[in-house]
C-alpha cells in the first residue's frame, strides 16, 4: 500500500503490507491459507488446510486491564488521541499503544473464530515466534454470511515490514493501530474496490463478489497513525522481493564475468528465494487462468444465434484448456421450448450438439456423431455432474470406468479415444437449472486435470450457461413471437374470383418480431372479394392483440357486405369502444370482377399503386386519406375507379416505404418504380418490390405488402335470366342451368346446379313481391349461383318434421352446395351457392 495523509503538510511516507490471507469455515476448520500465512505463522499451506483454525492462529493470552481496548482497535472513551487504537501520550509508555509484552492475537479473534462476533474485529499484538525475535502482526477479522462455506476472513499483516520500508524505529508515526473505514472516504475508491478481489482466494465470480460486498460493507482495512491519518490497506506481492533477486542475479552475473566471487547472500536468502519462486508460479497460474476466462469471455456471447452460441462455448475451450470438448444440452434447450422443469433423471434425454478436438479429423465423427440424443445411467459421472450441478474431476479414466462409458454406445467402441485420458465434467447452468453439460479431455501427454482446472471449468461453465440460457430464451421468445404472428395472419387464397393474390410479410428486425400490420382478402357475394392491408401504430404484443381484434371486426364485417366506408365508419367505432389507446391505419378494398370495378376507402392508410396492363404504367391512386381508426368523429368516403383485365392493384404498410431521415415521398416513388418492372409471376413481383425498397438491413419497422393481379371475369363467362315470381317459372329455370352448363362443357354439374337453382328460385318466388327475381350464373373458379329479390328478410335453416310442406330447400342446399351465403343489397337480398367445378 501506499499511505497518503489526511493533511496536506504531511509528506507521504511509502509502505506496502505483505498479507496473510485465512479464511475459516462454518466447522471452524481453515479452507484456505496463503503463501502469507505460512509466512507469518510457519505452518505450510498443505498442513494447515482442513485444520481448526484455533490450532494455527496463536489466539490464546490477552492484553493487560490498562491497555485492553486497543485490541478491537477501539480505545475507551477517556482516551486522547484517536477512537482507532492510539493511546494517550501517558497510556503505559509503550510505543504501539500496547503495554507490555504477550503472547497469542487476543480473545477477540478468539470471539471471531468460535462464530461469536457478528462484528468486524482488528488488533495488534506481539507473538513469540520459535528461534526468532518476537514479531509485531496486525490483523482484521470479518464475519462472513451468505450460502457459501465461508464464514470468517481473516487478514494479517508484519508490522516490521513498514519499518523495513522507510519508517524509522521510534518514530512517532510509527504508533500504528488497524481499523476499519468506509472505501468510499478514501483516495482511489474505486480503484481499491477493484483490487480487493486480488487478496482473496481463488473462488467463483458469485463467492468473490460476494465476500468483496460484505467487506466494503463491513469497513475496508485501514492502518491509522492519528484521528486523520489513515491509510488503505492493499497487499503486497512479493515484487518488491523479486526485483531483489533479479538486481542480484545481474550482480552476480556482472562479478562472474569479471572473475570475481560471487557476492554473499543472507542466510535466508535461499529459503525465501524458494518461497518467492512458489508464490510467482501460484501467481503466474492464477493470473493465466484469469486471462484464459477473460478470453473465453469475449469470444462467447456474440450473437443470440443458439447454434452459433454453442459452437462458441466448444471453440472457446480446444486447445488452450482442453484437447477435446463435448457439449450436452437438454431437450427443450435444443428445441427451444420454455425453461426444462425439474431435475435430470437416466430418462432424460441429453442432445450432442457440438464437438471440438485436435484429433485427426473425423476420428470422433463416426463414434460420438453431433446430433444423437441418449440418456445417461446413474452410476457416470456425467449423471453426477447435471444431478449435483457441481464438475466432477476424473483425473484419469481407468479402464473399468472406460468400459463403463462405452456401454453406453451400441455397436461403437469409444475406448480407445477416452481411456487414460483426464476428464473434466462442468455443468451448463442458469438460475439454479441444469442446462447441459460439457465434457472435457486432455490427452495423456498433458497434465491432468486439478484443483485449479475444476474451478476455472466451473467459471468457464458458469459463464458458458448464462450465454446458452440467454439465447435459448431468445430463441424461445423469438419462436413465440412468430407462432403468434403466423397465426394472427390469415393464409391467403392465391386465387379468388377473378384475380390473382400475392401477399409478403415482414417482422420488423430492431423492435421485435411482433407488430400490429396486417392484410387480408374475404370472398364476397356476386364473385367479389375484399382486400384489406392495416396497420396498428406501435409494436409488441399489445399492437398484435390490437391487430388481431380489428382484422376479426373487418372480416366480419365485410361478410355482411358492408361497403367500404360504411365498414370503416364501424371499425372506428368499435375500436373506440374498445378502449385501447392504439391507433390503426387501414385501406379497404373491393373489387367486382365482373363489372371490373375497384371501390376504395381509406383510413389514413398510405394510398396503393394501380399498375396499369395496358402500358406498364404505375401510378399512386388519389383517394380521400380519411383519419386513422380509432379518432373518432371523422367521415369516411369511398371511390369508384374502373379496372382493365391484367391491371394491378399493389398495398402495403409504411414499414416498406419509410426510411429514417427521408421524405416519404421518395419510398412511395421508389414502389411506383418497383411496382411497373415486369416480373414472370406475382411472387416475383413481390420480391422485386422488396428488393428494390432495401428492407431487408435495418429495417426497424414489419412489413405487410398484397398484390392482387385483378384479371377480371369474361362476358361469356356470365349468364343472367329475369324470371317471375311465380311457380311455374321454377322448372324454366332449371332447364335454363342445364343447357347453359352444357354450352361450358359442364353438363356433369347439370343435376345437381339445376336443382339448387330450383330450391333458390322457388325461395324466391315464395317471398318476392316484385314482378322479376334475378338469375345469375358465373364460371370463375368455382361455378356460382346467384338468386336476387327485393325482400330484406333473409333466409335460415329450419327444422322441418315429417309432416311439415316447408323447410327443407336450404337444407338441400346446404348439403349438396360447397358454400353457400346470404347478403343484404340494397333493394332486398342475394342468396347464393357455390359448386367446385370438375378437375381436367
Amino acid at each position: 500500500m501506499d499511505r497518503g495523509t489526511g493533511t496536506a503538510s504531511q509528506s507521504p511516507v511509502p509502505g506496502r503490507v505483505p498479507l496473510a490471507v485465512v479464511v475459516v469455515d462454518g466447522a471452524g476448520l481453515v479452507s484456505h491459507w496463503s503463501t502469507g500465512a505460512r509466512r507469518l505463522f510457519g505452518p505450510a499451506r498443505e498442513d494447515a488446510v482442513g485444520r481448526p483454525a484455533t490450532d494455527l492462529l496463536p489466539v490464546s493470552g490477552a492484553l493487560p486491564d490498562e491497555a485492553r481496548g486497543t485490541e478491537y482497535g477501539i480505545l475507551p472513551d477517556d482516551a486522547r488521541g484517536t477512537e482507532f487504537g492510539i493511546l494517550p501520550d501517558d497510556a503505559g509508555g509503550t510505543e504501539y499503544g500496547i503495554d507490555g509484552a504477550y503472547d497469542g492475537l487476543g480473545p477477540g479473534l478468539e470471539s471471531s473464530l468460535d462464530g461469536r462476533a457478528s462484528y468486524p474485529a482488528a488488533g495488534r499484538a506481539r507473538l513469540t515466534a520459535p528461534g526468532s525475535e518476537r514479531i509485531d502482526v496486525l490483523w482484521w477479522a470479518y464475519p462472513l454470511v451468505g450460502p457459501g462455506p465461508e464464514k470468517l476472513l481473516v487478514l494479517a499483516a508484519d508490522a516490521g515490514s513498514l519499518r523495513a520500508e522507510g519508517v524509522p524505529e521510534g518514530d512517532p508515526q510509527e504508533r500504528i493501530a488497524p481499523g476499519f473505514a468506509l472505501h468510499t472516504d478514501l483516495p482511489g475508491a474505486d480503484e481499491l474496490a477493484r483490487g480487493l478481489p486480488a487478496i482473496l482466494p481463488s473462488m467463483s465470480v458469485g463467492e468473490s463478489a460476494r465476500i468483496v460486498s460484505q467487506v466494503l460493507e463491513l469497513g475496508y482495512p485501514v492502518l491509522e497513525f492519528s484521528r486523520h491519518d489513515r491509510v488503505p490497506v492493499t497487499a503486497d506481492w512479493g515484487v518488491p522481493r523479486r526485483a531483489e533477486r533479479k538486481a542480484r542475479r545481474e550482480e552476480a552475473a556482472r562479478a562472474a564475468a569479471a572473475g570475481l566471487p560471487a557476492p554473499r547472500r543472507a542466510p535466508d536468502d535461499a529459503d525465501g528465494d524458494a518461497d518467492d519462486d512458489a508464490a510467482d508460479l501460484e501467481h503466474a497460474a492464477v493470473r493465466e487462468h484469469l486471462e484464459f476466462l477473460n478470453e473465453v469471455s469475449g469470444r462467447i456471447g456474440s450473437s443470440l444465434d443458439l447454434s452459433r452460441t454453442i459452437v462458441e462455448v466448444s471453440r472457446a475451450v480446444v486447445p488452450r484448456f482442453t484437447d477435446v470438448a463435448g457439449t450436452y444440452l437438454r431437450e427443450q434447450v435444443v428445441a427451444g421450448e420454455g425453461f426444462p422443469e425439474g431435475p435430470p433423471d437416466t430418462t432424460t434425454m441429453w442432445h450432442r450438439v457440438a464437438l471440438e478436438h485436435t484429433d485427426e479429423p473425423g476420428r470422433w465423427d463416426d463414434v460420438v456423431p453431433v446430433g444423437e440424443s441418449m440418456p445417461f445411467p446413474a452410476h457416470t459421472p456425467f449423471f453426477q455432474c447435471m444431478t449435483s450441478g457441481q464438475p466432477v474431476l476424473v483425473p484419469r479414466i481407468t479402464e473399468e470406468m472406460g468400459n463403463a462409458i462405452a456401454s453406453q454406445f451400441e455397436k461403437r467402441d469409444i475406448r480407445p479415444l477416452i481411456t487414460d485420458r483426464s476428464m473434466l465434467v462442468v455443468p451448463l447452468k442458469a438460475r439454479n437449472v441444469v442446462l447441459g453439460f460439457m465434457i472435457l479431455l486432455r490427452h495423456r501427454e498433458r497434465p491432468v486435470f486439478n484443483d485449479m482446472d475444476r474451478v476455472t471449468g466451473a467459471e468457464l461453465a458458469a459463464r458458458a450457461g448464462l450465454v446458452l440460457d440467454n439465447a435459448r430464451m431468445y430463441t424461445h421468445q423469438e419462436s413465440v413471437a412468430e407462432t403468434l404472428q403466423d397465426s394472427m395472419l390469415p393464409h391467403i387464397e392465391p386465387r379468388m374470383p377473378g384475380c390473382d393474390i400475392a401477399t409478403r410479410y415482414l417482422p420488423g428486425t430492431l423492435l421485435g418480431r411482433v407488430g400490429g400490420d396486417w392484410f387480408d382478402s374475404v370472398k364476397l357475394p356476386g364473385s367479389r372479394t375484399a382486400l384489406v392491408v392495416g396497420d396498428v401504430m406501435g409494436h409488441g404484443l399489445n399492437s398484435a392483440a390490437m391487430m388481431g381484434q380489428l382484422r376479426t371486426a373487418v372480416q366480419t364485417m365485410a361478410a355482411l357486405d358492408l361497403p367500404p366506408a360504411q365498414l370503416l365508419r364501424n371499425l372506428d367505432d368499435l375500436a373506440q369502444r374498445l378502449g385501447e389507446h392504439y391507433l390503426a391505419t387501414c385501406l379497404y378494398a373491393v373489387y367486382d370482377p365482373i363489372a371490373n370495378e375497384l371501390e376504395l376507402a381509406n383510413a389514413g392508410h398510405i394510398p396503393p399503386v394501380l399498375v396499369r396492363a395496358e402500358d406498364g404504367r404505375s401510378e399512386l391512386l388519389e383517394l380521400p386519406t380519411g383519419a386513422p381508426i380509432g379518432v373518432g368523429g371523422v367521415p369516411f368516403e369511398s371511390v369508384r375507379v374502373p379496372m382493365a383485365p391484367g391491371d394491378r392493384l399493389v398495398m402495403c404498410t409504411d414499414g416498406l416505404v419509410e426510411v429514417r431521415g427521408e421524405d416519404i415521398g421518395v419510398g412511395l416513388a421508389t414502389l411506383c418504380e418497383s411496382a411497373a418492372h415486369p416480373a414472370a409471376s406475382m411472387d416475383a413481383a413481390c420480391d422485386t418490390i422488396i428488393r428494390s425498397l432495401n428492407t431487408a438491413g435495418g429495417r426497424k419497422d414489419d412489413v405487410a405488402l398484397l398484390m392482387a393481379r385483378l384479371n377480371g371475369i369474361a362476358p361469356e363467362d356470365v349468364a343472367r335470366w329475369s324470371v317471375a315470381p311465380e311457380p311455374a317459372e321454377v322448372p324454366r329455370v332449371r332447364a335454363l342451368v342445364r343447357d347453359q352448363l352444357t354450352r361450358w362443357g359442364l353438363a356433369a354439374l347439370a343435376p345437381t346446379a339445376e336443382l339448387l337453382a330450383g330450391e333458390l328460385v322457388a325461395n324466391a318466388v315464395r317471398h318476392a313481391r316484385t314482378r322479376t327475381v334475378e338469375v345469375r350464373l358465373v364460371r370463375s373458379g368455382t361455378l356460382v349461383c346467384e338468386v336476387e329479390d327485393d325482400d330484406q328478410r333473409l333466409p335460415t335453416l329450419l327444422s322441418a318434421g315429417p309432416g311439415d310442406e316447408f323447410g327443407r330447400g336450404l337444407r338441400v342446399v346446404s348439403a349438396l352446395a360447397s358454400e353457400w351465403g346470404t347478403s343484404r343489397t340494397g333493394s332486398g337480398k342475394t342468396v347464393w351457392c357455390e359448386l367446385a367445378l370438375p378437375r381436367r
